[in-house]
Formats: structure tokens, C-alpha cells, sequence
């Protein structure tokens, strides 16, 4: 029996490891060559803009920001400039859960060597975490920071740029169904030729396992978990999604996941509504009409946003 039906044969696919994580592209396309050279330019993509974005890459653009900033004003470029400049929107929408000068903190966690910083430092290093004092001069294009110690990463937002920037690859070759992921962050085009993606949500405690199966289609979905960069330390788990306020690590959920039509956005609310926590974090995706999240909690316990909540979760006996 052949693997694949005839259906089937037509949907081309690649992983690749990129930007601290996987980068996979699956598309349908009717010609293969033309759905390989897709692959590739999607890929080549989220290749630039790693090199653009990356604070692990001494010659990236947002590391001559984060060098020099605090001295003078640094031509961003349109394209870094803009990402920014939403980046700071939204922490302003969020009150400030989603910062990305969190960096000035989170510069010191090295999750691979099971390094965290001390409590004096995260003191000395949590004055710095205040995205007002990121500083943008839209005529002139440039970013400064308004004190000394200040670090921006763009790591809550990059991924969703990826993968929104790939989807606009695909429908510019004229490709009509696919999916592009970075990460915790997939955003689809189209559907499965007739019917919906089943994307899903992992059990934050399991990696094995499938907690709950969404079915979607041409939308944007956003995981963040305590899982993805993480160690364990004297019970306590030491993650990679630092909380503005304190400088350490949000705690109170597993896994939060926004659902909405822009990768960019689901991905920093996805961050946000994780800092925030489950009452919080929902009442802001009530107030946003084309977004919707599902969280898991520290018990292990699921809840909806109203547009996805059940009738029976809205309103239990």
C-alpha cells in the first residue's frame, strides 16, 4: 500500500533549525518545483531577518541598537523600526506585561548552562525593564534609549513576523493553502484543501501529548509555555518569560495561547496574556473582537476566552 494517495503527493515540506528553534514550512502547490523554490524563500527569509534581529549575533542590527542607543540615537531602518514601534504599542495596550526591555534582565538566564541571575542583580538589572524608555524619532527612523543598562529583545514578536512574512511569500507564488510555524507560533493560509487544520495545543506537562485540538483555517495561532527554555532548580521552574515588574519569571500558568488574524500580534498577546495570568490576561482578550485565548493554568486547568468557551464553562452549574 503506497504511503500517500494521489491527493496527497502534491504537498511539499521542510524543517530547518533557525532562530533558536524550528522553522517548517508545508504548502500544497500543483507544481513541486514551484513549491520547492516557495520552501526556500520562506526559509531564506526567516534567515534575514535573524541576521537583522538576533541579540545573539554581535553584527545584527538590534545589536548595534542595544550597544549604542543609550549614547545616541541609531538608524533603525524602516523594517526594524516598525517591528519596534508595535512591539511598544502593544505594551502599551497590555499596561506594560509585554516589554521588550526585559532583555535587561533576561541577558543573564542561560537556560542551556542552568545559569539564572542573582537576586542582587535582578535588582540592579529590573530598573532597566520600562519599555517608555525606549525613545522613537519617527522622522528622523532611529531608536534610542533614555538611560544606561537598557536592552531591548525582540524575541516575544520576531517569530510572528516570520511566519507572517512567509505566509506573504506563499500568496505572492500564488500558493493558496499552507503553513508556516517558528517555533510556538504558526500561521496558516487557507485551509487543508477542503478542510480545517487541526492545529494542536501540547499539554504544558507532557510533551507527548495533545491537550486540546483546535480546527482552524487562515488565522494566526500563538503558544508561549513554561516548557520552551526552561530548567528546574529546588522545585521551582526557572523559564524564559520574564515578568516586567519583578525581572523573574511568570508563574500561575503553563501555557497561554492566542488565536487571531496577525502571527505578530498572537504572538506578543500570547506572551502577555501569559504575564498577566488567567483573569487578567482574558479580560484583555475580551476587549480585542478578532482575538481569542486558551489558557492552562498551574492546576493543569483550561479556560477559554468567551468567543471559545462552551456554553457549559460560561456559565457552570
Amino acid at each position: 500500500m503506497l504511503p500517500f494517495t494521489a491527493a496527497e503527493a502534491d504537498w511539499i515540506g521542510d524543517a530547518r533549525p533557525m532562530m533558536g528553534t524550528e522553522v517548517s514550512v508545508y504548502l500544497w502547490s500543483d507544481d513541486p518545483e514551484a513549491g520547492r523554490l516557495a520552501l526556500d524563500e520562506v526559509f531564506e527569509e526567516a534567515a534575514r531577518i535573524d541576521r537583522l534581529m538576533s541579540t545573539y549575533r554581535d553584527d545584527s542590527e538590534i545589536s548595534k541598537i542595544n550597544r549604542e542607543a543609550a549614547d545616541q540615537p541609531v538608524a533603525a531602518g524602516d523594517e526594524l523600526f516598525g517591528l519596534i514601534r508595535r512591539a511598544l504599542d502593544i505594551s502599551v495596550l497590555t499596561r506594560g506585561a509585554f516589554d521588550v526591555t526585559y532583555d535587561s534582565v533576561g541577558q543573564h538566564y542561560d537556560f542551556r548552562s542552568r545559569q539564572r541571575p542573582d537576586e542582587d542583580t535582578i535588582e540592579a538589572e529590573r530598573v532597566n525593564i520600562d519599555y517608555r524608555l525606549v525613545v522613537l524619532d519617527q522622522a528622523a527612523g532611529t531608536v534610542s534609549f533614555a538611560k544606561e543598562g537598557v536592552r531591548i529583545n525582540l524575541g516575544g514578536i520576531a517569530k510572528g513576523y516570520v511566519v507572517e512574512r512567509g505566509i506573504d511569500i506563499l500568496r505572492h507564488r500564488g500558493i493558496e493553502n499552507g503553513i508556516v510555524t517558528a517555533g510556538g507560533d504558526s500561521r496558516l493560509l487557507g485551509d487543508r484543501r477542503g478542510r480545517p487544520w487541526m492545529v494542536g495545543i501540547r499539554d504544558p506537562r507532557n510533551e507527548a501529548q495533545v491537550a486540546i485540538s483546535v480546527p482552524l483555517a487562515d488565522e494566526a495561532i500563538s503558544t508561549s509555555g513554561d516548557y520552551e527554555r526552561y530548567f528546574d532548580e529546588d522545585g521551582v521552574r526557572y523559564h524564559h518569560i520574564i515578568r516586567p515588574s519583578t525581572g523573574v519569571p511568570a508563574s500561575g500558568v503553563h501555557s497561554a495561547t492566542v488565536f487571531g488574524p496577525d502571527a505578530v500580534i498572537t504572538d506578543a498577546l500570547s506572551t502577555s496574556v501569559f504575564v498577566m495570568g488567567v483573569e487578567q490576561g482574558l479580560t484583555l482578550i475580551g476587549n480585542l473582537p478578532d482575538y481569542e485565548s486558551i489558557v492552562i493554568d498551574a492546576d493543569g486547568k483550561v479556560f477559554y476566552s468567551d468567543g471559545l468557551a462552551p456554553p457549559e464553562t460560561q456559565s457552570p452549574d
